[in-house]
């Protein structure tokens, strides 16, 4: 069963059309979305390029590493050399491919 009860026909000349598509492409929704959208008022945003589901993840894992040595450090009342320049290194590796990203 269709949750939705309602349809509703829609002409546009060939320059509306366009710019449905191009929003479409752009926001990643389809037209019957990016419409419904629109009607409540919704805000609608572009969508996230492909990349930023790959920074995430590195990101999370990053995360984790720099976890890992603050726990470490905390465990043992201290930390190197060595383990702060490697969590500095990860923190920049994180600044990279955020602006990498962006």
């Amino acid at each position: 069963m269709r949750k939705r009860e309602h349809f509703i026909g829609l002409w546009l000349d060939d320059t509306e059309y366009r710019h449905l598509l191009k929003q479409c492409a752009l926001s990643g929704l389809n037209a019957s979305a990016l419409i419904r959208h629109s009607i409540m008022g919704m805000n609608i945003q572009p969508k996230p390029p492909d990349t930023y589901a790959a920074l995430l993840q590195e990101l999370s894992a990053i995360g984790n590493n720099v976890n890992q040595i603050a726990y470490w450090a905390n465990a043992t009342k201290g930390i190197s050399k060595t383990e702060l320049a490697e969590a500095a290194a990860l923190i920049r590796q994180t600044w990279r491919l955020v602006k990498e990203t962006l």
